[in-house]
């Protein structure tokens, strides 16, 4: 190369002689501002020539300078990140090992030199979750998001996380909503916009969400999930009951009735609208076509006190009765029919009825009834025998208790406090559960 170089050089020099021989006369040179020179032409290109290699040495030197510079920044900045990941991996290890000081100390040296690690302010985020410090946990996920300009879903999810622990519905929920910003269909996310709603007791968007997860039908409990939707528009529709808005309510219940005719909250539900609304023949129609569907005792009991309050305790008893004929011997019906001669004061009959029950482990509940009726009789040696047995069991008053999670209440509710299940309660006829 160096041979190549000097012959070109030679020849360039050649060239330069050559043309200077012809070129030799003097020219004028001004230079503006300045003084007048002459000098051959030929040493007027050579001026010319030096000056345009001079500026090229200049340029490639600068080039080559700034070249260098970069790379040394580079060097650096790639041994620095290797050091932070070498940190990093111990920090992991630590974490594996459930070394919880060692990796939040690695961590917090990692974040002293790179304040931006994103990886390192998610686990230290995690360390600080573990350790029910919400907040500080939120801030380092805060942090962490910012370093991804917003775009970070493992963050985001934390941070939806540590809003629910720390009872923020409403962050919550805006966290949730910026998942399903950045990925409309994750499930994840819609699942936990549906915990935050829940809590918050927004029903009617609880039913749009619950729409878009039932699209997901390959990842889902699909009728599960369809009960669930069922229980949202009951929901719609006992608020709008609460708050006097009967036209709302109603068309919420009757929408559950359609869907699912085996929805007991609904038909009772619906049967408290018609009654506001005065028409008191149509909600007996409606809660005895309920029954027939639905076989619920709960719906019975409703229509029993509907009835009563009408001041028609002889069709509630007819009602029984008929319900007795489809089903003859059904323990449930006669033990409601027995409450409700109690109910009646009529004494002799509910004895009738309770007949055979007196020794059945499986009805504990009864024995406190009964303990009232042979009182009311004056047999007090049974009197008393039962009412010791019902000191140990719930007394004759009927509860109501959860087929899913076996949860007792006092009080009939559409949705079980336990499990958060629709359509669940029933009375508690056989003392499986106690308060």
């Amino acid at each position: 190369m160096n041979k190549i170089a000097t012959i070109i050089f030679l020849l360039f020099m050649l060239m330069i002689a050559a043309f200077s021989i012809p070129n030799s006369e003097m020219i004028t040179f001004r230079v503006p501002l300045g003084n007048t020179y002459e000098l051959p032409k030929y040493g007027l290109v050579l001026c010319a020539i030096l000056a345009g290699a001079l500026l090229m040495i200049v340029l490639v030197a600068l080039r080559d300078t700034k070249r260098f510079i970069n790379n040394y920044r580079d060097v650096k900045r790639q041994k620095k990140e290797e050091r932070i990941e070498g940190l990093y991996s111990k920090a992991l290890n630590a974490i594996l090992s459930n070394d919880r000081a060692d990796a939040e100390k690695i961590l917090r040296d990692i974040l002293r030199e790179s304040p931006n690690h994103t990886k390192a302010l998610l686990r230290m985020g995690d360390l600080m979750a573990k350790a029910q410090r919400h907040e500080e946990s939120a801030g380092f996920y805060r942090k962490a998001l910012a370093s991804t300009g917003g775009r970070s879903l493992e963050a985001l999810f934390s941070l939806e996380a540590q809003m629910r622990a720390l009872s923020r519905w409403e962050e919550a929920l805006a966290f949730a909503e910026n998942i399903l910003e950045i990925d409309a269909d994750s499930l994840s996310a819609l699942e936990r916009k549906r915990f935050v709603l829940e809590k918050m007791e927004n029903w009617p968007e609880l039913i749009e969400v619950q729409k878009s997860i039932l699209k997901h039908q390959d990842l889902i409990d699909a009728k599960k999930e369809e009960a669930r939707l069922q229980g949202y528009r009951y929901e719609c529709g006992r608020q709008g009951l609460e708050a006097g808005d009967m036209e709302k309510a109603g068309k919420h219940f009757r929408s559950v009735i359609k869907f699912d005719k085996d929805f007991v909250p609904a038909y009772l539900g619906t049967a408290e609208v018609l009654l506001y609304e005065g028409e008191p023949d149509e909600p007996v129609e409606l809660l005895e076509k309920g029954y027939e569907q639905t076989g619920s005792v709960v719906v019975l009991a409703r229509l029993e006190d509907l009835l009563l309050n009408l001041g028609e305790p002889d069709k509630a008893i007819e009602v029984y009765r008929k319900a007795l004929n489809r089903k003859p011997g059904d323990p449930a019906l006669k033990i409601m029919l027995a409450k409700l001669y109690y109910r009646l004061e009529m004494v002799d009959e509910a004895l009738e009825m309770l007949k055979g029950f007196e020794a059945a482990e499986n009805y504990p509940s009864l024995y406190g009834l009964l303990g009232e009726l042979y009182l009311r009789r004056e047999h007090f040696e049974k009197a008393a025998r039962a009412f010791r047995k019902a000191i140990d069991v719930q007394p004759w008053r009927l509860f109501y208790s959860c087929g899913s999670c076996g949860h007792l209440a006092t009080d009939w509710a559409g949705r079980c406090p336990g499990c958060g299940l629709w359509n669940t309660f029933s009375f508690d006829l056989y003392g499986r559960t106690k308060l």
